[in-house]
Parts: C-alpha cells; sequence; structure tokens
C-alpha cells in the first residue's frame, strides 16, 4: 500500500501519472471515493502516461468512455448486476486493456477479478490522500 497527499487537482494527475507506471495492460482499476474526490482527475493522469495526446471527461452520462485500449467506466448508477449485463460490461475484460472503474462499490459484490484499488479521501476544499493498492 502506497499513500499520497494533493493539495490540487493538477498534483492529483501528476501522481496518477507518476502512479501509471506500476499499471499494465489487463488491470483494473477500482477507484472508491465520494463525489468530486477527483476520480475523473486521477483518471485524467493515468491516461496521460498512456496516451498524452487524449482528453479525459467524466464518463457519468454515457457510462464508459474509450481512450484506445483504456476503457473508462461510471458506475455511479449502477445498481445490480442486471445493469452490468444490460451495458454489456463483461464484454470489455479483456487482458489487452485497461479498465478503469468509478464508484466501483457499487458493482463490488458482482465482481471476482482482482483489482488495483485507489482511494481518494477528500481532506478538505483542495487536499486529497489518495491510497493505492495493488490487490493480489
Amino acid at each position: 500500500m502506497q499513500i499520497y497527499n494533493s493539495h490540487s487537482e493538477s498534483e492529483t494527475e501528476n501522481i496518477a501519472c507518476r502512479l501509471a507506471e506500476l499499471i499494465k495492460r489487463g488491470d483494473i482499476i477500482a477507484l472508491f471515493g465520494d463525489l468530486g474526490a477527483g476520480k475523473t482527475a486521477f483518471t485524467r493522469g493515468l491516461v496521460r502516461y498512456y496516451l498524452p495526446e487524449l482528453r479525459v471527461s467524466s464518463p457519468t452520462f454515457a457510462l464508459v468512455n474509450q481512450y484506445d485500449y483504456i476503457y473508462h467506466f461510471d458506475m455511479y448508477r449502477i445498481a445490480s448486476e442486471d445493469d452490468l449485463l444490460s451495458i454489456g460490461f463483461y464484454d470489455y475484460l479483456d487482458k489487452n486493456n485497461i479498465i478503469i472503474i468509478e464508484w466501483f462499490e457499487n458493482i463490488q459484490a458482482f465482481f471476482d477479478e482482482q483489482t488495483v484499488d485507489i482511494n481518494i479521501l477528500s481532506l478538505g476544499e483542495n487536499s486529497r490522500e489518495i491510497i493505492f493498492k495493488r490487490i493480489i
């Protein structure tokens, strides 16, 4: 487990960009954190490491955004395994992809794959604690 402190959105992105060196194709990134904690900012940093020319946005209404071989999911509105099946979620689980899942806690009960867990805790208006843990 590794713990990082961020004091701005850009610092959160930079921490994620550095942590991306520990991520490989086939990894599933489980993002935990309250609304506004910085999950999308963290994702921007991860994607920037692999694909610096791409612009990352929140998949809140689309449910999934694709950035080449990186798939970014927002599971905020997902409440059941039927919801996951209806969006074809399991079809994305390919060892050549990197999967990033915001609001992972909403699907954790339906998921038995190994994940890289990222907890983003808000410590104030701009301060965040980022806890990186690879589950093996």
